[in-house]
Parts: structure tokens; sequence; C-alpha cells
């Protein structure tokens, strides 16, 4: 039995969508926790810190050291939760490629787990990020391929022509 679902895929790519989606077509409640959960739970003087996370102007994330140890207490969190008993659909940006893989695996262990990729074309995704009004100009284009570099996953889905529902249709035939 699957028992957390990773999304990974650039800014404004989709995942968020799906994830409500796919809360909507399981069968089972399943938790939605992300990179955006984190980031919000974090104390504003690390939203604009070196040793925090950074927003660039032209879009890039710079995450300091402080980032990195609350990220692995949530990684940490977020699999014991898994363990528990709770379904879980992470909703992620793996800036890091297969570095941040890693750094789940490590923490989901023998939990069974579906790694999903969300892709888009980055023209399609910056036009997105305008639109929605809420994100830094230029984070989806720069996100776009960095964030699926030596990923290695289960399943692929593609947001560019398609709907999120359909994308979510997609994965849960693949959750056992």
């Amino acid at each position: 039995m699957t028992e957390v679902i990773v999304l990974n895929g650039g800014s404004s790519s989709g995942k968020s969508g799906i994830v409500r989606c796919l809360q909507a077509v399981l069968p089972d409640p399943w938790l939605a926790l992300g990179t955006d959960t984190l980031v919000e739970a974090m104390p504003a003087s690390m939203q604009a810190s070196d040793a925090g996370i950074e927003f660039a102007p032209d879009g890039q994330v710079i995450v300091g050291p402080e980032f990195r140890t609350l990220e692995a207490a949530w990684i940490e969190g977020v699999a014991a939760m898994a363990r528990a008993g709770a379904r879980v659909i992470v909703d992620e940006v793996f800036l890091g490629g297969a570095d941040s893989q890693k750094r789940w695996q490590k923490a989901l262990g023998e939990l069974r787990v579906l790694w999903v990729g969300v892709r888009c074309d980055s023209v399609v995704a910056a036009g997105r990020e305008v639109a929605r009004g809420d994100r830094v100009i230029g984070m989806a284009a720069s996100q776009a391929d960095v964030v699926h570099r030596g990923m290695v996953y289960d399943l692929e889905v593609d947001t560019t022509h398609a709907e999120s529902m359909e994308c979510a249709r997609i994965i849960a035939a693949h959750v056992s």
C-alpha cells in the first residue's frame, strides 16, 4: 500500500492543483504537506536571511544552513507522520535535484513511496507565475528543468496541456 506520494516540480508547474485533486479522488484521507508549508511556518526573519531562505529578484532561491537544519527536521517529521499511519502527499521543489531526493529517500526509508515528476513547459509555467501574482517572476523558468536533474521517478505527468484532475487520475491509478 502506498503510504507517501512525492510530487516534484518547479514553481507554477501545477503541483498544488494536482494535490487538491488527488485528495478528492483518492478513497482514503491524505494529508497535503510541502515546501510552501515549511516556508510559511518559518519566522519571517528567515525569509530574508543568508542563513534562511532568500528569493532573489531573478527568481533564484538561495537556502542557508538554518533552513537546511529546519528542512531536515521537517522531512523527518513528515516521515514520522507516515510511519504513524497518516497517508501523505508531499508537494516539493527539489532545487538540489537528485541530492534532494536522496534526503527524502533516507528519511522515508522503508515506507512505500510513489515518486512523481510534475513537468511543465517553462514558458507555460512562467505565464502561470505572472497570472498568480504571488511569485517572484523568473522562478518558474529557472526551476522548470533543474528540479528534475538526476531524478528517478515511478511516474511523470506533464501539465503543459493536461488539467490537474487528469494528472491526478493518472497518479491515483498508480496508488496501491
